[in-house]
């Protein structure tokens, strides 16, 4: 055998395991125990020091509760004279409710409500019975008296309770209730006032974010953690309405509507020398309190007429188209004109209602006895002869730059009517529908400002906003306002205005159709009005159904007062103006001058 390729065999050496350093499992341990305490360490620094903020945020939102503290809605106050006194008021009512999945006696509960609220114990018990529910209102509006009667036998109304709710409460009833609107449900403000100055009313409710127990319940309201806003209550607002002129006006008006057979009617009264409106009724009317009772024609019922509804005024407008010529030079109350009972403007007739005073007649006659032709005529010397373009511009700049037509008064009433009235370059304000604008048909105007429009003429010349806010009550009871000031001054001069004043005054003492209504020997004058209405079937002006108006003033040196009077529908016979609204106007200004104390002439 080869020896070099002999067989080698192995020597005895030491494993490879033996080779390997020696490790102490002991010191492992400790070594992993010390760095997994460095990591929490570092961990309690990350998130006790680091992140300090963020998780004390946190740990304060689970116990800190956001609430909302309502605002108390606002009073609001009419005048008393010079006493101030309640209109609307704050009280506390209760909605009932349930949840039906606890309610345990279901008959006893049904039959005790049904028995003490007086309602209908099917509906009750059909409602306690909703199914897939937890909340269910079962009556609303419920007083104190109600609801402590109804819980003095808990055990059986398990699974019904009470809230609170605030209501509006109205002392005075149905006085001014389109003025004054209504709150629904939801706590907002609906019509009038209350729609109108509902942002002011409601004021600013507030905000707690409080420190609270496991239930939601706050530790404490002087929790330094606490960041609170106080609520703003919403402002007390003190009216220009007279509650004494206001309940005379709606007695009035309701008499004369009775006597006329008429279906509706409206009265404004205002201080021609502010533009205060010391009343403001209409008829048919409401509860505000129980508004939600009223079912039937329930808009007609809310809405405000005085300032919503536009209508064709009649010849109240006839005053108006006087002022404007006597202010421009081209009449005055003693120029005359040749009355033929007609006159035609273009492809139109027009027609005097009275045939029996044709000749030569004074303007002072034109207003006396209702001339349609005499404004005409008026209007054709705005146009230095004849109506043309610079006869209808003049007019229209008198009724809408001067007047206030064709535009909201911005009076505090939620809905009003802003009118219309045709321009004098557009195609239908041509010569004929100047014509009829002149004795007020053709245009639409509210009664609102047609009361601001001749106040302004009676009152020497300055236009003042109407307004039903005289100011605001302070926590102690003052009131704060301001005096008004004129919105326009200049409508016409000293001059005319004191012409008109004599034209209207002699226009009713003469007047044989309403004389007689009015307290002889006192400054108190007035125009009638009475307007057709177009049928909806031929498209015509109609004498089937007219509205009946009377517009007018009283005091001594100067006028204390303006009153119109629109009456909707009458049947008496004759002109509806004189038949239907004289007499209303002349009840209520004789009232008015004993009210006020005024002198006669």
């Amino acid at each position: 055998m080869n020896p070099q390729r002999r067989r080698q065999y192995p020597t005895k050496q030491e494993s490879p395991a033996a080779k390997r350093p020696k490790i102490n499992r002991a010191s492992s341990m400790q070594a992993i125990v010390i760095f997994m305490g460095l990591i929490l360490v570092a961990r309690l620094f990350y998130l006790q020091v680091v992140q300090h903020d963020h998780y004390t945020q946190l740990a304060n939102a689970e116990h800190q509760k956001k609430f909302t503290i309502p605002a108390s809605r606002g009073a609001v106050y009419f005048r008393d004279g010079d006493e101030i006194v309640p209109a609307v008021l704050n009280a506390t009512v209760y909605t009932l409710y349930a949840d039906p999945t606890a309610v345990k006696h279901i008959e006893d509960a049904t039959n005790r409500i049904a028995a003490i609220l007086k309602v209908d114990s099917g509906k009750v018990k059909k409602l306690l019975q909703t199914e897939d529910t937890e909340y269910v209102v079962v009556q609303k509006r419920l007083n104190k008296a109600q609801v402590d009667e109804l819980f003095k036998n808990k055990e059986k109304l398990q699974g019904i309770n009470v809230i609170p709710v605030p209501q509006r409460v109205y002392p005075e009833g149905q006085l001014s209730a389109q003025a004054l609107g209504f709150v629904n449900d939801e706590g907002v403000g609906q019509y009038g006032i209350e729609s109108a100055l509902n942002t002011r009313l409601s004021g600013t409710p507030g905000v707690l974010k409080a420190t609270t127990d496991v239930s939601g319940v706050p530790l404490s309201l002087d929790d330094a953690t606490n960041i609170a806003k106080k609520p703003q209550n919403g402002d007390n607002v003190v009216l220009t309405i007279d509650r004494n002129i206001q309940a005379r006006v709606e007695e009035a008006l309701q008499n004369g509507l009775k006597r006329s057979s008429a279906t509706k009617g409206s009265v404004i009264v205002m201080d021609p020398a502010t533009g205060a409106v010391k009343a403001m009724a209409n008829f048919p009317s409401f509860d505000p309190a129980k508004y939600y009772e009223v079912q039937d024609d329930a808009f007609q019922k809310f809405q405000n007429r005085v300032v919503s509804d536009q209508y064709e005024a009649g010849s109240d407008i006839k005053v108006l188209t006087m002022a404007s010529g006597i202010n421009e030079g081209v009449v005055n109350k003693d120029s005359t004109f040749e009355n033929t009972g007609s006159v035609q403007v273009d492809d139109a007739k027009i027609k005097n209602v009275e045939q029996s005073v044709n000749g030569t007649r004074t303007m002072t006659d034109v207003l006396k006895y209702s001339l349609n032709t005499g404004v005409v005529h008026v209007l054709s010397q705005l146009g230095g002869g004849s109506i043309n373009k610079q006869a209808r511009e003049k007019l229209y700049g008198y009724f809408t730059d001067r007047y206030g037509f064709g535009e909201a008064t911005g009076i505090e009433q939620a809905g009003e009517g802003t009118g219309s009235i045709y321009g004098p370059t557009t195609e239908q304000g041509n010569n004929v529908r100047y014509s009829n604008m002149s004795f007020g048909q053709g245009m639409g105007v509210t009664m609102v400002q047609t009361a601001a429009a001749f106040s302004s003429v009676i009152n020497g010349g300055n236009y003042y906003k109407p307004h039903l806010v005289e100011g605001v009550m302070d926590d102690t009871g003052a009131v704060l306002s301001s005096a008004p000031k004129p919105v326009r001054s200049g409508v016409v001069t000293p001059q005319t205005s004191a012409q008109i004043i004599e034209m209207t005054r002699t226009a009713l003492k003469e007047s044989s159709a309403v004389a007689g209504y009015m307290r002889p020997g006192y400054n108190v004058g007035g125009k009638t009005g009475t307007s057709q209405i177009i049928d909806a079937a031929t498209g015509k002006y109609t004498d089937a159904n007219t509205i009946g108006s009377y517009l007018g003033f009283g005091g001594d040196e100067l006028p204390r007062y303006v009153i119109m009077v629109r009456v909707d529908d009458s049947k008496l016979a004759g002109y509806s103006g004189s038949a239907a609204a004289a007499p209303i106007f002349g009840e209520i200004s004789n009232w008015l001058i004993d009210y006020y104390n005024i002198k006669p002439m």
